[in-house]
């Protein structure tokens, strides 16, 4: 599978800004989907994630409340919706699919991944 994330750009603190997720493929409804971000000099870290029924998401604590995951099958599309961002917000954020559920929070765990969008949040 192929994904492609977009939807980032430059936003100020208190803003709201959604990223996208397309994936290719017929078999998208059958993958987990979770969203990552590296800021510069950082590891890559779990921002949210949502499992392939939609049923169960996951946040990072940094983001509950401010963040929400939901993914729309037919569309093939997982999305990011970010709200109240903070400077401490920008990064490259990816996006990736998970096809065994052993960890939705693991990065390593994840089959697929997009090539990323950068958010910027100035203060």
């Amino acid at each position: 599978v192929q994904l492609q994330a977009s939807g980032g750009g430059l936003v100020q603190a208190g803003g709201s800004l959604r990223l996208s997720c397309a994936a290719s493929g017929r078999t998208f409804s059958t993958y987990n989907m979770g969203w990552f971000r590296q800021a510069p000099g950082k590891e890559r870290e779990f921002v949210a994630a949502m499992t392939w029924s939609g049923i169960s998401t996951y946040y990072e604590d940094f983001v509950k409340g401010r963040f929400t995951i939901s993914r729309d099958n037919a569309k093939n599309t997982v999305y990011l919706q970010m709200n109240s961002v903070k400077p401490e917000d920008t990064a490259v954020y990816y996006c990736a699919a998970d096809t065994t559920s052993r960890g939705l929070r693991r990065a390593r765990e994840y089959d697929y991944w997009g090539q990323g969008t950068l958010v910027t949040v100035s203060s």
